[in-house]
């Protein structure tokens, strides 16, 4: 059974005339081109160790599949604001399972997608942790409610924006956890 024990998160942008080449550029940027990324749901594991994107990028290898939750979105209109963002929401319980969350927007800031998806982590870790707060509130209450609650130890999150190149090349983004063994 494969189970990973080590995540690092990393992001990137690219821009060409050729849309698939806009998306290699960002794998570069993000200095994970070299591996096969196979698309995984939005669960942290239990007992996983953040390392930083140089000991991650140390440890794969060409043509390596490697799982990754991964968020990416792309635009060939000119200016156009993109934003690729993962939140992360971490129990105190390292024995418990944390979520992270995809958010692929277009027109917000990096701060803004990258709260938004931070939020939605957040929500998700609190209903499966039985944390009582409405969901009608604005993002830095309910954080607050979170964090009181004993129960989410951590929230961040990743974001990479860019605008729409100006004379209409493919312009990528993208977010990405690569999970490790």
């Amino acid at each position: 059974m494969y189970r990973p024990t080590k995540i690092f998160f990393t992001k990137g942008v690219g821009k060409s005339k050729e849309y698939l080449t806009s998306f290699e550029l960002s794998l570069r940027s993000a200095r994970i081109e070299i591996c096969n990324l196979v698309a995984v749901s939005s669960i942290f594991p239990t007992n996983c160790r953040r390392i930083t994107v140089e000991e991650g990028v140390k440890a794969i290898e060409p043509g390596q599949i490697v799982h990754a939750v991964i968020a990416r979105n792309s635009t060939n209109e000119p200016n156009r604001l993109i934003a690729a963002s993962l939140g992360v929401a971490l129990p105190i319980d390292k024995n418990a399972y944390g979520y992270l969350s995809e958010h692929h927007p277009f027109g917000q800031t990096q701060k803004v997608a990258g709260e938004y998806a931070e939020d939605l982590a957040a929500t998700m870790l609190a209903t499966t942790l039985g944390v009582d707060f409405n969901p009608d509130t604005d993002w830095n209450e309910r954080e607050d409610i979170y964090k009181m609650s004993g129960k989410i130890v951590k929230t961040f999150n990743i974001t990479q924006s860019a605008q729409g190149d100006k004379n209409g090349l493919w312009t990528t983004v993208i977010a990405a956890a690569i999970l490790l063994p």
